[in-house]
């Protein structure tokens, strides 16, 4: 999460390649089996943070070597857990595997450890604030847990969750074509 500018060994931006296209590729490798083990589903842990998330540039979101800001690569790259998702339940329509993007909540780990290194001075005491208001990773996991057993979801997909209970995610990430768009150009940079 907002990490210094570094890039996967494939030479793709750290955080959309961790954050989107390993999940994106490890699914899509094992998305026979899953379809064999249906009725299944697939989880994919978002953020609220893609509420903040201006529009995709496909011709660099992948490298970002026209400008990279570390706050906006993070809420691009949960952006697109949410548009990948949407775009795996059009595509897995009627095969019984179901799929759901989600926000865990703002929990107590070290993610933010980047983020809170930069201008120390003043985020380390909003910080300290926010952590008072965060949830124990226990509590944090309850939404993945809820997305992944609760049987009311068994006819439920595509759709955005937050303490275990559906949310509207931002209306851009209802867009189909952005959706459709960067499916393809995840195909591309995976090989597939």
């Amino acid at each position: 999460m907002a990490c210094p500018f570094m890039k996967t060994k494939d030479g793709l931006e750290m955080q959309f390649g961790v954050n989107h296209i390993g999940h994106f590729l490890l699914t899509n490798l094992l998305l026979d089996l899953i379809k064999k083990a249906a009725p299944s589903r697939i989880v994919n842990v978002s953020s609220l943070a893609h509420v903040f998330s201006g529009p995709l540039d496909f011709a660099d979101i992948a490298k970002r070597e026209k400008y990279y800001n570390a706050e906006e690569a993070y809420t691009q790259s949960k952006f697109c857990n949410i548009l990948f998702s949407k775009e795996l339940a059009s595509r897995l329509s009627g095969t019984g595997v179901t799929t759901y993007s989600l926000h865990p909540g703002a929990i107590d780990t070290e993610l933010g450890r980047h983020w809170r290194s930069k201008q120390r001075l003043i985020r380390e005491p909003i910080y300290f604030i926010y952590s008072l208001f965060t949830k124990t990773p226990y509590e944090g996991a309850q939404t993945n847990i809820y997305c992944a057993v609760e049987e009311s979801l068994d006819k439920e997909t595509g759709k955005y969750y937050s303490d275990c209970a559906e949310k509207a995610p931002s209306k851009p990430s209802l867009d189909e074509g952005a959706a459709t768009k960067l499916w393809e150009l995840s195909e591309k940079l995976v090989g597939l």
